[in-house]
């Protein structure tokens, strides 16, 4: 009888234990959520506060002597603003803004496409990346087709407001997108919004429109220009001639396995 009780006390103590151990096991998952959570909060809250004061130093106002000496070379306050952001990181080729939008960012471009994924412009980690220029994009010359990448958040940050444009009434009222570069401030009206994906190698007679920068050819380009409009979700009612300076700004869609929402304008003349 007393060996029993024994046995009973040993199975309880094991139990104890078990018990003990699992509720200390779930604090700690508790715990280390908790903390994943507070470090993932404050991490989105400084690089959103790092754009903020960029985007309100791109936007302010403010006249010096030596802006506007360049200013009178025929380089806005917004272009001199730019100038002094490359000369910080040569990276920095561009700027972007959509009106009622977050879209409001450096783009920058770097010698391959996975750089500026998780990095902010200041080439430090960050989640939610950056807005950037495909690498085989010549500034210079410049290519057909400026390819701009960004990530979407769900804090709004960078490529995500690009979603609004699933509604027609939200294109009607933002037809432009504003681009301002190193050279010129430009303006670019929307010609097409379409849904997209990575499509797989053996697939056959789609529209892989993230592969186009250059055109070598008028046909190659008027290509480009009809499978965008033919994709389109609404008509525009805007074309392009060969020789238009185009742009398209490519996001991730989580309707579909890679899907993609993309945005093809081109330069307003």
């Amino acid at each position: 009888m007393k060996r029993e009780n024994i046995e009973k006390d040993q199975i309880r103590s094991k139990k104890k234990i078990i018990r003990y151990i699992a509720i200390t096991i779930l604090i700690l998952i508790i715990i280390s959520g908790l903390l994943y959570i507070g470090i993932r909060l404050y991490l989105n809250n400084k690089e959103k506060l790092a754009y903020e004061e960029l985007m309100e130093y791109m936007n302010k106002e403010q006249q010096t002597e030596e802006q506007e000496e360049k200013e009178e070379k025929n380089k806005s306050e917004r272009m001199t603003k730019l100038e002094e952001l490359h000369n910080q990181n040569k990276d920095i080729v561009a700027w972007i803004e959509i009106s009622d939008t977050n879209v409001n960012y450096p783009v920058l471009q770097a010698e391959d496409n996975d750089f500026y994924l998780r990095k902010n412009y200041k080439k430090e980690y960050a989640s939610t990346g950056s807005i950037f220029l495909d690498k085989d994009v010549d500034m210079s010359l410049p290519s057909s087709n400026f390819l701009i990448y960004g990530h979407r958040n769900k804090g709004g940050a960078m490529f995500e407001h690009l979603i609004k444009y699933k509604d027609k009434k939200f294109y009607e009222e933002h037809k432009k997108i504003n681009f301002t570069t190193l050279e010129e401030e430009q303006e670019y009206e929307i010609l097409a919004v379409f849904y997209s994906r990575v499509y797989y190698q053996n697939e056959k007679n789609v529209f892989r429109y993230y592969y186009f920068v250059n055109a070598e050819t008028e046909e190659e380009y008027n290509e480009f220009v009809l499978n965008a409009k033919k994709d389109s979700i609404y008509d525009t009612g805007v074309d392009a001639e060969y020789g238009d300076q185009l742009m398209t700004l490519s996001t991730c869609e989580y309707s579909q396995k890679d899907g993609r929402f993309a945005i093809v304008a081109k330069k307003v003349k």
